[in-house]
């Protein structure tokens, strides 16, 4: 499979999907009971468990919290060694340049939604466990991370709900016709790993859909509204950016609604006097 060749000439990728359509999500929420918090979350075939500790105070005695007297969000990003597919293993489960970035960028996610400044000199740590990997595993890590801070009742501004968006690649030669600019040719949401791994575009969008005050609805730009956006893979044609961070951004408006049923199920599930 190339890059040229994510959507098939009948408009169906490599798994059946359109173009558009995400992996079918699972939820549950509340799986860990020695935690404050917890969710698991399969996106596809990408599992990830997310558990939420605090807040707490912070480890080292009195030094907790910034300069600002807010609290502090600390994060742990990890793939379990068997995560990958058949015949492959991680050696170093964190620790590794790679993790210790995606903590970072977990982190910036997680303190765009926490009310930080609820929790003065207290610490508040996130750790999230790839089980399993086949694609968008940071993405997949976002999504369940915010689901276990809504378990431990932690106050949120909103979900940070995070989708990629892969488009095959194109030289600075070749041209682009108007169906690309917009998007809606060959970009598809929520890469699997086979798809990731064609050479094509992949850009990483973390979004907070239907802020208060943003114009997330009407597809118009916010400065506040992307948190983290990050691309890999092969060059991309400066005109076909924004039509393809347009089918992220969509890819996360489409992730939050399912992400917000299962909230809403697992709340009048286990809370009777929730409306």
């Amino acid at each position: 499979m190339s890059g040229q060749d994510l959507v098939s000439d009948q408009g169906l990728r490599v798994d059946g999907r359109r173009a558009n359509e995400l992996r079918q999500i699972r939820v549950r929420m509340g799986v860990f009971g020695q935690s404050d918090g917890s969710a698991y979350l399969e996106q596809g075939n990408t599992k990830v468990l997310a558990a939420v500790y605090g807040p707490h105070q912070p480890r080292g005695g009195g030094r907790g919290g910034n300069r600002s007297g807010t609290g502090i969000i600390n994060c742990q990003y990890s793939m379990a060694v068997f995560s990958f597919s058949a015949g492959e293993r991680k050696k170093r489960p964190r620790g590794d340049r790679k993790t210790q970035e995606t903590s970072l960028q977990l982190r910036r996610a997680i303190e765009a939604i926490v009310q930080v400044e609820l929790y003065p000199r207290s610490q508040i740590d996130v750790f999230v466990e790839v089980l399993q990997s086949d694609g968008s595993d940071y993405c997949a890590a976002v999504n369940a991370a915010t689901l276990a801070l809504i378990d431990a009742g932690i106050p949120i501004k909103d979900y940070s709900v995070g989708c990629t968006a892969t488009i095959a690649s194109m030289g600075a030669s070749e041209e682009v016709d108007s169906k690309d600019e917009t998007g809606s040719g060959t970009g598809i949401v929520d890469a699997n790993h086979m798809e990731e791994c064609t050479g094509a575009t992949t850009l990483t969008v973390v979004a907070l859909p239907g802020a208060p005050g943003s114009n997330y609805e009407s597809d118009t730009d916010n400065s506040g509204l992307v948190v983290v956006a990050q691309g890999t893979g092969a060059r991309l044609h400066l005109s076909r950016l924004e039509g393809l961070r347009q089918r992220a951004l969509q890819g996360c408006r489409d992730t939050r609604v399912i992400l917000d049923q299962a909230v809403r199920f697992h709340l009048t599930t286990h809370d009777p006097h929730f409306i």
